[in-house]
């Protein structure tokens, strides 16, 4: 039997009554939309509830599904300690998405639970569905740091065992939009907070999946937001289907976005499988990269793929234009993947006798010594995307007042340890970010003395 319906919820505690105390009053619109929520699970009769969910334990490269029979949970961390819950697992579809998962490559599974207590991401829909419908088994699922494609293969692999088995299955995406709406809200404003929301919403309101999987990595994390991936999920198990789609309710009256919506399958419509538009869409514009990277970029590309798969260093070209053999400079190459980071590393001031060596250098080093990153492997590289970027003049600086996030890198140092952030970076708005960071990297407290240093870049693509 397939899902017989989706639904978009946030999951601010706030909006409990009982934490509230008049406060989830502020949120009318998102309480008046999580009634009728309430009223169609109730209509639907659902075996099974199925809810993704940000709170949940969460791994860079492993979905997590709840193990066991049973598990309960309270809102005593957010002041609160007789609003509780306990729900049945549904054991067997667990047992039942796991393998399919794993036979499309997919690392999930009910390893590494660290607490058997429901999270609120989970418990605050919960509460309302609880209200008018309780007779369900449910599923729990976390993100992770998987990329965008990954949760959607993901969600087709939830329908493909629904599918399999005899229950009514309800699917809830639970999640909030941007965390940086407000000057004055709890996580302060970002210029992207606001476009995020506008974007995504006008995105749910009509059911474009396509676009759920098109935001930029980058963007999202400087909007600050929590929900894209679980949302996702959704997307995927709704896969090739066709959907009414009904945007709720919006608001953010806290500087955080609730979007509540409810997706009715409707049919079948080979127009919307979209991981698969997805795919081909980012295979043409990396093939569009390729045909127009400049010869910097080529450089680093040839030398990485050669050395991958034939695990020895490739010679340098001898068609170089004369700025890469006559010219020193510290270079880093950065490679990404599916819009995240998949491995960076450069050197301040040169090691080689050229840059042409200094790319080389360090394009294989970004690939297989990155030490936040397993080596590339042979099958990623025609998804890489790489900017090489060389470094000018470092200038040693006394106030942070010359710094300019968009023009300037910056290089924190004390005696022993130095960092470095490179300049015009997505979600870095300010010198005091930057700075931030750098010390970070470095492992330099705030409180230490320590000297900056400013530098220009040009980046290649």
């Amino acid at each position: 039997m397939p899902i017989v319906g989706a639904f978009i919820v946030p999951h601010p505690p706030i909006i409990i009554p009982e934490i509230g105390r008049g406060q989830e009053k502020k949120t009318q619109k998102t309480l008046d939309a999580y009634e009728e929520v309430a009223k169609r699970i109730e209509q639907l009769k659902p075996d099974t509830i199925v809810v993704t969910t940000p709170h949940s334990i969460l791994y860079s490269d492993y979905i997590h599904l709840s193990p066991g029979r049973k598990a309960e949970g309270s809102f005593k961390d957010f002041g609160v300690t007789n609003v509780k819950m306990a729900v049945d697992y549904d054991e067997d579809l667990v047992q039942s998405i796991i393998p399919i998962a794993e036979e499309k490559g997919i690392s999930a599974g009910t390893k590494g639970e660290r607490s058997k207590l429901l999270d609120h991401g989970t418990m605050v829909p919960l509460y309302f569905i609880n209200q008018r419908y309780s007779d369900y088994k449910l599923v729990r699922i976390s993100l992770s740091g998987l990329s965008l494609l990954t949760h959607y293969e993901f969600g087709r692999c939830i329908t493909k065992a629904v599918g399999q088995s005899n229950k009514r299955v309800v699917l809830i995406a639970s999640g909030d939009l941007s965390h940086k709406l407000k000057e004055d809200g709890p996580y302060g404003l970002s210029e992207e907070g606001p476009i995020f929301d506008k974007e995504i919403t006008q995105a749910i309101a009509v059911g474009d999946f396509l676009k759920f999987l098109s935001f930029d990595e980058n963007f999202c994390d400087a909007a600050a937001e929590c929900g894209l991936r679980s949302f996702i999920i959704m997307s995927g198990a709704l896969d090739g289907k066709s959907v009414s789609a009904e945007l709720l309710s919006y608001e953010g009256p806290f500087g955080v976005g609730y979007a509540v919506a409810a997706y009715e399958i409707t049919g079948e419509d080979d127009n919307r499988h979209f991981g698969k538009i997805y795919e081909q869409i980012e295979e043409m514009n990396l093939k569009n990269l390729k045909q127009n990277e400049d010869r910097y970029v080529r450089l680093a590309r040839q030398d990485l793929e050669h050395f991958v798969r034939n695990k020895t260093n490739m010679s340098r070209p001898q068609d170089l234009p004369e700025e890469l053999t006559a010219k020193r400079a510290g270079v880093f190459v950065s490679l990404k993947m599916d819009g995240r980071l998949r491995g960076c590393i450069g050197t301040i001031f040169p090691f080689t006798q050229s840059i042409a060596d200094e790319i080389m250098r360090n394009a294989v080093l970004s690939g297989t010594e990155d030490p936040r990153f397993e080596p590339v492997m042979e099958e990623e590289l025609s998804k890489l995307v790489y900017s090489v970027d060389v470094l000018g003049h470092v200038e040693h600086i006394s106030s942070i007042e010359e710094l300019d996030t968009k023009r300037y890198g910056v290089i924190v140092r004390t005696k022993n340890k130095s960092g470095l952030l490179l300049p015009n970076l997505v979600g870095i708005d300010s010198p005091v970010e930057q700075v931030n960071i750098a010390l970070k990297k470095a492992g330099i407290s705030y409180d230490e003395r320590y000297e900056m240093d400013r530098f220009e870049v040009v980046r290649h693509f």
